[in-house]
C-alpha cells in the first residue's frame, strides 16, 4: 500500500507533468480545460488516493490554524479559473494564490496576469468570508466552510513593463455571490504542506503552502 508521502508526490508529479505537456509558464496553474478525458480522470483518481489519506478528516475543529497564511493554486477545474486561463486580448495568467486569515474568518484570492506584449501587469484580488458549517450532508464534519464573496478589484502594477511606485486599483466592484446556493468549499485534504478542497458545485482546487505571495 502506498504511504500518504508517496501518493502525495504522485500527484503533485503528474500535476507538474501535464502542465509541462500543456506548456504552461511556471507557477501557472494547471486547469482541465485542454485535458483530454483520460488524464482529466487521472488527475481525479490521484486526487481522490490522497484525498482517502487526509491526516485531518475534521480539519476545521482540529487544525484550523493550518489554513492560515497563503496558498498557491496548483490545478483547478473550477469554471472561474477556467476563464481566466483563457484572458482576451494578448492577456496571460500567472500564478494564482489564496490567503486565509482563520481569527478574522476571511480570505483573498488574488491572480495575478500580464499582457503577452508586457504592455499591463497585475492582478484581479477577490475578498470574502467564511464560517464554518459543521454538519455535512457526507456524514463528516468540521471541514465544511461557507462563504460570502465581497469585493472584486483590478489592480494594475506595471505598464509598459515598469513597474508603478504605487499599485493602481483601476476597477473595483461588489462580487457576485450565486443566486438561490451558498458558496461551499469542503476541504478533503489538508497538512502542513498540501490542501485540497472541493465547492459546492463539484469543482476541485489543489494547492501548496506558500512562504509569500509572489508575482
Amino acid at each position: 500500500m502506498k504511504t500518504q508521502y508517496s501518493l502525495k508526490q504522485a500527484l503533485l508529479e503528474k500535476i507538474a507533468t501535464v502542465a509541462s505537456e500543456q506548456k504552461l509558464t511556471p507557477g501557472t496553474p494547471l486547469t482541465d480545460l485542454n485535458l483530454n478525458q483520460d488524464t482529466r480522470l487521472a488527475l481525479e483518481n490521484f486526487t481522490i488516493a490522497v484525498e482517502k489519506q487526509t491526516p485531518y478528516p475534521q480539519p476545521l475543529k482540529d487544525v484550523p490554524e493550518m489554513l492560515n497564511g497563503p496558498w498557491q493554486l496548483l490545478y483547478s477545474n473550477a469554471r472561474e479559473i477556467r476563464n481566466l486561463s483563457s484572458l482576451p486580448l494578448g492577456f496571460e495568467l500567472g500564478k494564482v494564490y489564496q490567503k486565509i486569515d482563520v481569527a478574522s474568518k476571511s480570505f483573498l484570492n488574488q491572480a495575478y496576469c500580464q499582457h503577452s506584449l508586457k504592455l499591463l501587469a497585475g492582478y484581479v484580488v477577490v475578498t470574502a468570508t467564511f464560517y464554518s458549517a459543521p454538519t455535512a450532508a457526507d456524514g463528516q464534519p468540521f471541514r465544511k466552510i461557507n462563504v460570502n464573496f465581497q469585493k472584486r478589484s483590478l489592480v494594475v502594477q506595471k505598464i509598459l513593463g515598469v513597474k508603478l511606485p504605487r499599485q493602481q486599483v483601476v476597477k473595483e466592484v461588489r462580487a457576485n455571490n450565486p443566486v438561490g446556493r451558498i458558496p461551499s468549499l469542503t476541504i478533503t485534504y489538508l497538512d502542513d504542506s498540501l490542501r485540497i478542497g472541493r465547492g459546492g458545485d463539484g469543482s476541485l482546487f489543489i494547492l501548496k503552502k506558500a512562504e509569500e505571495v509572489v508575482a
